[in-house]
């Protein structure tokens, strides 16, 4: 799905060539402007061919289209709860029960699947790029890029945050900054040492609500590794609930109840602020519900 997007130049970007203009007001990365130069009609200055070398001047229109190469995931319909969308990002609070992106385990029933469906119904397409990925059996807020320019602007730019159910009671507020590694490089599960780990992790959490033998919390990343939250609340003795990975707490539940609650960002084309929440799903509720009654 093509993009076509028009800027306006400022009083600053007077005399500078394009792609000083493009990187520095327009946030193009150099992978992009490239993209952008070999692509027919990519870029216009008021109407006009426009090369990266020429200068623009304070008013002038420069009109990019950004188009998309990469391969579109089989569209499978399935439901999505969705908690916004433009020409440039979805952001859906995605199931607990759906996994990301296909594999040999997870053929046609992931979120990829289910976005192209839902894109292609309205007569779209677009490669799947999700801004940070949740593991399956993780609940909440997924943004995903519609286009390269948005994929490019907010990587590493979304700020999440989470609640958990976990193991025992907490008290107060902490940090877990122990840094995790890979035991074994055929399997996914991770561990903390401070001695093996090679990627550095820090997790902040603070208990939102005690209950008798588990703690509702609330969990801040300055890191984003696999599994982090995970590992490190299990690290600290207080495993996540339905975690059988990490511990065998409530392993009935069928999943960990892990939950992105709420997130931000600076949308990629418009420069506004975004900001969402999303309700717990029904099963991470009836925990909440079921610890409620016996405290």
């Amino acid at each position: 799905m093509a993009r076509r997007l028009e800027y306006v130049v400022p009083p600053e970007y007077d005399g500078k060539r394009a792609v000083a203009f493009l990187r520095g007001h327009c946030g193009f990365s150099a992978r992009l402007v490239k993209k952008v130069k070999y692509t027919d009609g990519g870029m216009l200055l008021n109407g006009v061919y426009l090369r990266t070398v020429d200068p623009v001047k304070c008013g002038d229109t420069v009109s990019v289209l950004i188009t998309d190469d990469e391969a579109t995931p089989e569209p499978m319909h399935a439901p999505l709860d969705i908690v916004y969308e433009d020409d440039d990002i979805i952001v859906i609070n995605k199931s607990p029960f759906m996994a990301m992106h296909p594999t040999h385990n997870h053929q046609g029933d992931t979120l990829a699947n289910a976005v192209a469906a839902h894109l292609a119904a309205k007569g779209r397409s677009a490669a799947f790029r999700a801004v940070g990925r949740l593991d399956k059996g993780t609940s909440g807020l997924t943004v995903c890029a519609l286009n390269p320019l948005s994929a490019s602007k907010l990587s590493g730019k979304v700020k999440k945050q989470y609640c958990a159910l976990v193991k025992g009671e907490l008290h107060g507020e902490g940090t877990v900054s122990t840094p995790i590694y890979r035991p074994d490089p055929m399997k996914t599960l991770r561990a903390c040492s401070d001695e093996l780990g090679v990627e550095s992790a820090v997790t902040h959490w603070t208990v939102e609500r005690n209950f008798s033998g588990a703690t509702l919390v609330r969990l801040d990343l300055e890191t984003g590794r696999t599994h982090q939250i995970r590992v490190h609340m299990a690290h600290i003795g207080h495993p996540l609930a339905g975690d059988t990975m990490y511990g065998g707490f409530m392993p009935e539940i069928g999943h960990q109840l892990l939950h992105c609650r709420a997130c931000r960002f600076i949308h990629p084309v418009t420069g506004e602020e975004m900001r969402f929440t999303a309700p717990f799903y029904p099963d991470f509720e009836a925990a909440l519900e079921l610890f409620g009654q016996v405290e």
